[in-house]
């Protein structure tokens, strides 16, 4: 066996038929994140000219030391313990020989993956016998993170599209069922975007990412060169939602008209004026949303964008890169429709799998993360669990002198801040 860099083509020519991979072990996104600061590498394993297992490399240097990051890990069956090995011998020598100190990865090692709508836990019956060969090959593990402190996160929310439309909305838990019946019925639309939407799309999600808008841009005109990406938005129909007001107001007021006279013809009737107190409550609702309706529409006579997202397509699988929705129109439930008609709408075309993206462990009870993770799962997504994050010592003498040296540098830092 032999390691050597490979091609774009030679890596994407591999990877298209591998099982279990991410958009983030992707040429494409070597080049963004070569626009971060970061060297990409592509390397490929080979085994009588046939490549039997791969990576992107970022490499990082600071105060003249390097260290290297394999998004998700490498591309490999890690249940081959020979494979395994000779690709951690052969990949630990080619960066020792660059000089490089260490690697970390997050690999796509399921663990568990939970139902939480069936009430199921799927363990990976292999996952502990890999996880003690990974660490008989060197890899230390940096432990079972919750939350998001790692590069990736641990835990992702998965659809499986290989189901009926039917099944899939049934899937849904009921009030998102009614949420997105009610963002149709106020004129949610839903529209396909480009690269001129990013920043409106920024705009909803800055401070939630930590990367800049720039980092967006890099992703989406990355990605276009293979027609990987797409960006959709919402907007407000002021029309259609000022109608629908109006449409609810005229009958809750028929409603009310009507009750008054029953009232009037049976006094003292608890009954009818518990009710008549509820159709007013409704009435007073629908009142206070005409006024707003009205406004909407006199300021935005051509909509309101309210939602957007964006995509990135791999294979039979799409993933969501950033989402965001704009909180003064959060009423409108828009996101819930847009979600909804991306399943909908990537079923039909035959994808297999939608990655909600990140989420935090569900099972320990942190109220940070519960609107997230309660959302994503809303839409039953199951929770997939990975093994976290290794790392891999590939230079000692240069791993040992960046050890020693950190602490001194925050020493000296501290002194200065002080």
């Amino acid at each position: 066996m032999y390691l050597r860099e490979l091609t774009n083509q030679e890596f994407i020519n591999f990877i298209t038929n591998y099982p279990l991979k991410s958009i983030y072990q992707t040429p494409e996104y070597g080049m963004i994140m070569g626009n971060q600061g970061f060297k990409s590498i592509l390397l490929g394993l080979f085994k009588e000219d046939i490549v039997v297992a791969a990576t992107l490399v970022l490499i990082n240097k600071e105060e003249g030391f390097k260290y290297a990051y394999a998004p998700r890990g490498f591309i490999m069956n890690y249940e081959d313990f020979n494979l395994l090995k000779d690709f951690t011998i052969k990949i630990k020598d080619y960066l020792s020989k660059k000089g490089v100190m260490g690697i970390k990865i997050n690999p796509l090692i399921i663990k568990n993956i939970y139902d939480f709508d069936n009430q199921t836990k799927v363990n990976n019956p292999k996952y502990d016998l890999i996880y003690e060969t990974l660490k008989s090959n060197d890899y230390y593990h940096l432990g079972y993170n919750n939350f998001f402190e790692a590069l990736k996160p641990r835990f992702e929310a998965t659809i499986n599209l290989n189901q009926s439309l039917f099944t899939l909305f049934k899937n849904i838990k009921k009030k998102y069922r009614t949420k997105i019946r009610s963002a149709i019925n106020n004129g949610i639309k839903i529209y396909k975007g480009g690269a001129d939407d990013l920043e409106q799309l920024y705009e909803f999600t800055k401070h939630n990412y930590p990367r800049k808008l720039e980092y967006f841009k890099d992703c989406y005109y990355f990605f276009s060169k293979r027609n990987m990406v797409e960006i959709y938005y919402t907007k407000l129909d002021t029309k259609v939602y000022l109608e629908n007001v109006q449409n609810k107001l005229t009958i809750y007021e028929e409603k009310s008209n009507n009750l008054n006279e029953l009232i009037m013809n049976k006094k003292k009737n608890r009954q009818l004026i518990n009710k008549k107190i509820n159709i007013d409550k409704y009435l007073h609702k629908y009142r206070n949303e005409l006024v707003e309706a009205t406004k909407l529409l006199r300021i935005y006579p051509n909509g309101v964008v309210t939602s957007s997202i964006l995509l990135v397509k791999q294979d039979k699988e799409i993933t969501i890169l950033m989402d965001g929705y704009d909180k003064n129109y959060k009423k409108f439930n828009s996101k819930h429709l847009l979600i909804w008609k991306i399943i909908e709408t990537f079923q039909k075309q035959g994808y297999t799998k939608f990655n909600l993206g990140g989420m935090s462990n569900v099972t320990v009870d942190v109220e940070k993360y519960s609107g997230l993770d309660e959302f994503k799962l809303g839409f039953g997504a199951k929770m997939v669990e990975y093994a976290g994050d290794f790392e891999l010592i590939t230079h000692k003498r240069n791993y040992n002198l960046y050890r020693n040296y950190v602490p001194l540098k925050k020493l000296i830092k501290s002194k200065l801040i002080k």
